[in-house]
């Protein structure tokens, strides 16, 4: 159990209205606040327990009008269940490596980066990203952070960078940041690989939970969220079962 911060000590801001990049017509707000001081990891730990989410040195979450779409999501770790279709994919990615780094940018990094967004979200917010600006997300950051590299272990791409996942260490568990991966290597699933991975880390540290951002039902990016099962959603204030609805 996280211990109470005293929040009416803060400051929360909002951001203008601007167009939503998960449902179609739809306008996003955000509220945020800073993360700074010596409190900034325990501050961090109660405002993520809360529905919040990192974004370098601020916290933030949706504060849309008439919409509460975006839910925040997170794994049980302890009762994650490796079906066989886990097992595949993990098995299908054995062969690469796993290392732990400081969160600061390289240009490796970056360069995978770029492949990635142009192949995925080409359209999206970060499609402009410039190397700054990623050293930005990565190191500009007042609580516990770092990058997980994946790289290829055998075949004509050893030694290469496969995929990499910028996380934030908890207090009861580990917060998958941004994650993004080679869009030429499909068939590895490695978006999903990464997430399983990062299940069976956080079991192996002796956490409980392993966090994944916001689920938006309706949303054909946000929907493989859903698939983590057992899930947890943060609804009316409580962490509670995720029930899919079947027609």
């Amino acid at each position: 159990m996280t211990k109470p911060f005293p929040t009416k000590n803060l400051r929360f801001f909002l951001t203008a209205t601007s167009p939503c990049p998960y449902l179609p017509g739809k306008r996003e707000r955000k509220v945020f606040t800073a993360l700074d001081g010596l409190d900034a990891e325990h501050l961090h730990d109660v405002l993520t327990h809360a529905g919040f989410r990192r974004s370098q040195s601020i916290a933030y979450r949706p504060a849309c009008d008439a919409c509460e779409a975006c839910v925040s999501a997170r794994v049980p770790v302890e009762r994650f269940d490796f079906n066989r279709r886990w097992r595949k994919i993990i098995t299908k990615n054995a062969d690469l490596t796993r290392a732990l780094r400081p969160a600061e940018a390289t240009q490796e990094q970056f360069r995978l980066l770029r492949r990635y967004l142009n192949s995925r979200h080409a359209e999206g917010g970060m499609a402009d990203m410039t190397f700054s600006d990623y050293a930005a997300m990565v190191e500009e950051s007042a609580v516990h952070t770092h990058i997980v590299e994946y790289r290829f272990s055998a075949g004509p791409h050893r030694g290469e960078l496969a995929a990499a996942a910028l996380v934030d260490v908890l207090g009861d568990g580990l917060s998958l940041v941004y994650s993004f991966f080679d869009p030429a290597e499909s068939r590895r699933s490695l978006g999903i690989y990464t997430i399983l991975d990062h299940i069976q880390q956080a079991r192996a540290a002796g956490f409980a939970h392993l966090y994944l951002g916001y689920w938006i039902s309706g949303s054909d990016k946000m929907n493989y969220k859903a698939s983590f099962r057992p899930l947890e959603l943060l609804l009316g204030g409580e962490w509670r079962p995720y029930e899919p609805v079947l027609f």
